[in-house]
């Protein structure tokens, strides 16, 4: 039997034009589940960013130190209604050029699959409407009493996406001929070494430089301007 292609998508600032795990704990914040002084420990980093004084990366990791404190004793049933709630909003709110290149995949039979950082309710929720046969998320532990311990499960396998990759490519017998993969960070670049076509897409400076060493696809897609570089 023929092995089915695969193409590999990260989704916060691939395909989603911000951060799920953001505009979450901004929904937290706003439904009261969170307090309001769970926005001062991201709070500088932030304006830090807008500014160009401090990095992305600083700030996403002070949003996600926020999310993972004061997630702890909140009620799942309540952390569902609020993911549904932002992707109900946010759903559409993605780039065009990995929107269409999915699109254009699952025409020809690839296998679609999501690897992300961001909990895994979000993305099965946000994925969904695009077609991922596959999705794999962070993943964090509920009691019996369900709330959330404030564990995460399988940490160490999140953490390296190419070990995610390799793992279920075996598993599920698929092809890395012709395989793709879409990354926006450095984080991307291990499961990127594994495919055939690797696009760096609006990719920060790490990334860009990886890329540019080693002569990958870099696409940057800006208002309504899509150009390779």
């Amino acid at each position: 039997m023929k092995k089915k292609k695969v193409a590999i998508f990260d989704i916060d600032g691939t395909i989603f034009r911000s951060s799920l795990l953001i505009e979450l704990v901004r929904a937290l914040i706003e439904n009261k589940l969170f307090p309001e002084k769970s926005r001062l420990m991201y709070e500088k980093s932030y304006q830090d960013w807008l500014d160009r004084t401090g990095s992305y990366d600083t700030y996403i990791a002070k949003v996600v130190e926020s999310f993972e404190q004061y997630m702890v004793g909140l009620r799942h049933a309540d952390f569902m209604r609020v993911v549904k709630q932002v992707i109900g909003f946010h759903k559409y709110h993605t780039y065009v050029y990995p929107r269409d290149l999915i699109k254009g995949l699952k025409k020809q039979g690839y296998f679609i699959l999501a690897i992300s950082h961001s909990p895994k309710e979000l993305l099965d929720e946000f994925c969904a409407q695009w077609g991922f046969d596959k999705v794999y998320g962070r993943i964090y532990e509920v009691g019996k009493n369900g709330m959330f311990t404030g564990q995460t499960l399988y940490k160490e396998e999140i953490n390296d996406k190419a070990k995610i990759l390799k793992r279920f490519i075996e598993k599920e017998q698929l092809s890395l001929a012709d395989s793709y993969g879409v990354g926006d960070s450095q984080s991307d670049i291990m499961f990127l070494k594994f495919v055939e076509n690797p696009i760096c897409f609006n990719p920060n400076a790490t990334l860009y430089k990886h890329a540019k060493k080693h002569g990958w696809k870099i696409v940057v897609e800006r208002k309504d301007v899509i150009y390779q570089i």
